[in-house]
Parts: C-alpha cells; sequence; structure tokens
C-alpha cells in the first residue's frame, strides 16, 4: 500500500513539473505571434506610404504630359485662327473691291451684272462661312484656355504636395543621419568590437554579435553587452520620435534544449525580450509602445554559407531604429 502511494505521489510531482515549461512556451508563442503581426502591420502601412508616393508622382508626370499636349493644341488652334484672319482680309478686300466694281457696271449689260451678282453672292456666302468658322474656333480656344488653366492650378497643387512629401522625407533622412552619428559617438568603444551601426531605406541599424551581448545558448546579457545597451538607451531616451524594433537571430544549428528554451525560435525570442528589459530598465522615460520586440530564428541570415565564421556572424541582435511618419502619414491623408 504505502509503496502504491509513493508511486501515485512521484507520478504527480512529474505531471505538475511538466506543466510549468508548457504554459511559459505558450506564452512566448503568444508574444511571438503579437509580434509577428505588429511587425506585418508597420510593413504594410511602409508599402502603403511609399505606393501613395509613387501615385503622386505617376500622377504628376501624367498631369504635365497632358499640359504639354493641351499647350501644343492651342498653339495650332491660334495658328489656325490667324491663318483664317488673313483669308477673312482677304475675303473683305475681295468683297469690297467686287462691290466697286458692281457699282461701277449697273449700267452694263444684264450678263455681266447677272455675273458680278453670282460673284458677290458666293463671295458673302464664303465671308459668312469664314465668320462663322472663326466664333467656332474662337470658342474653341476659350474652352481650351479654361482647361489649360484649371490644370494648370492642379499642377501647382500636385507641385507643392510632392515638395512638402519630399521635405518630409528629406527631415527622415537627415533625423537619421543624425541618430547615427549620436549612435556613433555614444558607441565609439563598441564599434568594430561585436557592434555596427548601418544606414540603410531612412532606418538605422545597430547590430551586436552574440559574443558582445550573450554566451551561447544563453539568454542573460552579460555586463559588457549591459554596458553597450544602457550607452544606447541614453541615445533613445533624448530621442522619444524614434520607433525601435529589437530582433533576435540564430544561426541554423538546431538547437536540443529540455529547459524553457527548446529551439531556435524560442532562443531567439528570449534573447531579444532580454535586450528590451534592459533597455527599458536603463532609462525609464523611454515609452515601452515603442519598442517591439521579435524571434527571428535562424531564417534571417546575413551569411547563408555553412561555415563556424558565417553561423558566427549569423548569431546576432538586431536594433532597428525608424523615425516616426507621423507628419508624412498626415499629409497621405489629406491628399
Amino acid at each position: 500500500m504505502i509503496k502504491k502511494f509513493l508511486s501515485l505521489s512521484i507520478f504527480a510531482a512529474l505531471v505538475l513539473t511538466s506543466c510549468v515549461p508548457a504554459r511559459k512556451l505558450d506564452e512566448c508563442n503568444e508574444k511571438r505571434t503579437a509580434c509577428e503581426n505588429e511587425l506585418t502591420a508597420l510593413k504594410t502601412t511602409n508599402q502603403g506610404n511609399e505606393a501613395k508616393l509613387k501615385e503622386n508622382a505617376e500622377q504628376l508626370a501624367k498631369d504635365i504630359k497632358e499640359i504639354d499636349g493641351l499647350r501644343r493644341d492651342t498653339n495650332i488652334l491660334g495658328s489656325n485662327y490667324r491663318v483664317l484672319t488673313v483669308k477673312y482680309d482677304k475675303l473683305n478686300q475681295l468683297n469690297e473691291s467686287l462691290l466697286d466694281k458692281y457699282n461701277k457696271l449697273l449700267a452694263g449689260s444684264e450678263r455681266d451684272n447677272a455675273k458680278l451678282s453670282t460673284d458677290l453672292q458666293a463671295t458673302q456666302a464664303a465671308l459668312l462661312k469664314k465668320e462663322d468658322e472663326l466664333k467656332a474656333l474662337a470658342a474653341q480656344l476659350a474652352q481650351q484656355k479654361k482647361e489649360l488653366d484649371a490644370l494648370s492650378e492642379q499642377l501647382k497643387a500636385r507641385e507643392a504636395r510632392v515638395k512638402e512629401l519630399e521635405d518630409i522625407l528629406k527631415q527622415k533622412d537627415q533625423a537619421a543621419a543624425d541618430l547615427k552619428k549620436k549612435l556613433s559617438d555614444a558607441l565609439f568603444a563598441f564599434e568594430n568590437k561585436g557592434l555596427t551601426i548601418t544606414q540603410k531605406n531612412g532606418k538605422i541599424y545597430v547590430s551586436m554579435d552574440e559574443t558582445l551581448l550573450f554566451a551561447s545558448g544563453k539568454t542573460d546579457v552579460q555586463p559588457k553587452g549591459i554596458e553597450a545597451l544602457k550607452s544606447l538607451a541614453k541615445v533613445l531616451d533624448q530621442n522619444p520620435d524614434i520607433n525601435i524594433m529589437v530582433e533576435g537571430h540564430t544561426d541554423d544549428v538546431a538547437m536540443k534544449g529540455s529547459g524553457d528554451i527548446k529551439d531556435n525560435w524560442d532562443l531567439s525570442v528570449m534573447r531579444a525580450t532580454s535586450v528590451t528589459k534592459i533597455l527599458l530598465s536603463s532609462s525609464p522615460n523611454i515609452d515601452p509602445k515603442r519598442i517591439t520586440s521579435a524571434g527571428r530564428g535562424e531564417f534571417f541570415p546575413l551569411d547563408n554559407a555553412k561555415t563556424p565564421e558565417a553561423r558566427k556572424k549569423n548569431r546576432r541582435t538586431e536594433i532597428i531604429l525608424t523615425p516616426k511618419l507621423d507628419e508624412l502619414l498626415k499629409v497621405l491623408g489629406n491628399n
């Protein structure tokens, strides 16, 4: 009986202890899913912004082409108008000449008078036709001018909006360049010693090797890495208009963990979370809403080679800093 009781007790203890890692794994998976969803939304928003900017630029080019066409049509119509005016003046002169001859030959033969009368009627009919053509051409010119003026106003408005977008993008690029300089100054002691800073597509990438932050297979940040993260946190604290993405990356060697870390997904997520917590604790003024933590596992390598050097390069944590696009989104929304 006692042996049976002891067996049941040991079985219950094993069941209870096996549940703890499962709950932690579920929590990590939920956090990872939320991070991936947020990252997807951010990418979708950025793609939408770039698509709208491209659409405005294409529409501007189309409007400029249309205005050029209208200007050419207007020049042609103006030239036709001047030609018809010259013809009209010549017909007037001819009419006056014929009237003069008509008056002089009224006393002449009926045959001559009939011919002169026919010529006069034909000339007057041609003159009336030219007058109608001139009126129609003048009305067409007026309508073309009206359309040209309207398109010119639209073009000016589009040019102003494009310039505004360009100015905002220049400010964004300048802000990224200024931020890169501040980071380089603050992290000078760590650059090329497991830490690199690069600027790409309007973003700043602070990449930290595993050797700077973590021991192999561990998620606790080492003292030297904490020092670097504290220096980084000071810069982030002074730049509140910067969004922060912390991404953990591993190599492609599969893990066979038996504790909280089951695989490379777990390792990358937990490392990103450890870095995020140090940044927040190092500077209480950093709003946690600015930070997104994500685990990338082994799926975004810097080097696809299967060598120890390549795998060492891939084991890293990237902190991606993006200036907020509130002003740009506001302009795009107004358009």
